[in-house]
């Protein structure tokens, strides 16, 4: 089957060279039984890739079942992957099977499966090696035949820089990288899938066709579409159902084109930046960088000192910097006064101090305080649950953030 008839047989619209590509990948990698990692943003189109893998394989005539790690609590993650035995834990009334046993033969897609806890990740693994898995509650081996294609919009090797999800786990998903592009490097199908889309709606909703002006096609195209795909196709939805004029111009599509700039959804990790920094989290860069400039500006004075460059000829000038030679040679002295690594001997002149030995280490051991946002997220957490005597539901309201959130997070930290 060619790319083409992939395109015809799973719906798929649109040319671009990086969504042929990703086709073939999973044409070339669906005969195998070798796991499949697809990466991309929120709404480009991740499970339409599943689907295919699974349909041009050996097992498509079994079973498939896609499982949205992140809509599943922490606390019964297991229960859903791998069942439970009767009385295993509270409401257990019944021994239950869990999806690896269900599918036995065919096919799961775990997406978002950068969001498993640690412990469900070890599961996994196992059952990746060596195919078996343990009910929770019970102590004997299962085993099950199941090809596993796992999906994330968030950058799962940085997760494992941070420690949130395992090297190994992520090397043994990782076999075959496929990623999916999102809809604004594919901007020749841009106008292409909006035409689709609307003609699929007033078809429905059985109102007039929509046209746009040329206008209206520059922008479109010239939108980011941080939702991808599935924004596009709500918007063309809207415009079919709501707008009364039949041809739309820039300025009326300008209207149902929001403005708050890109994202990656969920709001979890930006794409391209590393990190989606708070308000908070911005508010402490700029104090860390405040801090680091203050270290920079004492390390500054110190090599004035060692030159032998006098702080009083700044004593008319900058009074600022005058207040820094005071304090490193004052009260701040004995921070720096360690093991000698340099002697500094300054010779006594009218209207100056006696000669004095100055002992400091090298500029760049000067001590910083620590920069490491896990550090201050860790005292955050700290502070917002003493602050509200323990009660964690109150301490999430707090930081902004959901209760089962910061559950994993006194986890990850080890704050219990």
């Amino acid at each position: 089957m060619d790319i083409q008839d992939i395109k015809n047989r799973f719906g798929i619209i649109g040319n671009s060279p990086l969504l042929n590509r990703a086709i073939d990948i999973a044409r070339q990698v669906a005969p195998t039984d070798i796991s499949v990692l697809v990466t991309g943003e929120s709404g480009s189109g991740k499970e339409v890739f599943s689907h295919i893998i699974h349909q041009l394989s050996a097992r498509k005539h079994g079973p498939f079942i896609a499982v949205n790690c992140g809509a599943i609590p922490e606390g019964t993650i297991d229960s859903e992957l791998f069942g439970h035995e009767k009385g295993s834990f509270t409401g257990a009334h019944e021994a239950r099977k869990g999806y690896f046993e269900v599918v036995n033969g065919g096919t799961i897609f775990l997406d978002e499966v950068g969001e498993l806890p640690l412990g469900t990740q070890a599961r996994l693994l196992r059952v990746l090696e060596t195919g078996e898995y343990i009910r929770v509650g019970s102590s004997k081996v299962q085993k099950t035949n199941v090809r596993v294609i796992a999906a994330t919009n968030v950058d799962i090797y940085d997760a494992v820089q941070q420690g949130k999800f395992r090297e190994d786990l992520y090397y043994r998903l990782n076999t075959v990288p496929l990623r999916i592009p999102p809809l604004r490097d594919r901007k020749e199908d841009i106008h292409l899938l909006f035409r689709k889309f609307v003609a699929d709606f007033t078809d429905k909703y059985r109102s007039p066709s929509v046209q746009l002006t040329e206008d209206a096609q520059q922008l479109l195209v010239s939108y980011p579409w941080p939702g991808n795909v599935r924004q596009l196709k709500n918007i063309a939805e809207q415009i079919a159902v709501l707008e009364k004029e039949r041809l739309i111009d820039a300025r009326i599509l300008q209207q149902y084109l929001p403005t708050t700039g890109r994202s990656t959804l969920p709001v979890h990790v930006a794409q391209g930046g590393k990190e989606d920094f708070s308000e908070r989290d911005l508010l402490y860069k700029v104090l860390f960088d405040m801090k680091k400039d203050m270290v920079e500006l004492k390390k500054l004075v110190v090599e004035l000192i060692q030159n032998g460059v006098n702080a009083r000829t700044f004593e008319n000038n900058s009074p600022y910097i005058n207040q820094l030679y005071r304090e490193v040679d004052g009260p701040n002295k004995e921070q720096l006064n360690q093991p000698s690594t340099l002697t500094i001997h300054h010779p006594q002149t009218a209207g100056q101090r006696d000669d004095f030995h100055y002992h400091t280490q090298e500029a760049e051991e000067v001590e910083e305080e620590s920069l490491s946002l896990v550090e201050k997220e860790s005292d955050l957490i700290k502070k917002a649950l003493k602050k509200h005597k323990g009660k964690r539901k109150s301490a999430a309201q707090e930081l902004g953030i959901s209760e089962r959130t910061l559950y994993r997070k006194i986890k990850d930290l080890n704050l219990n």
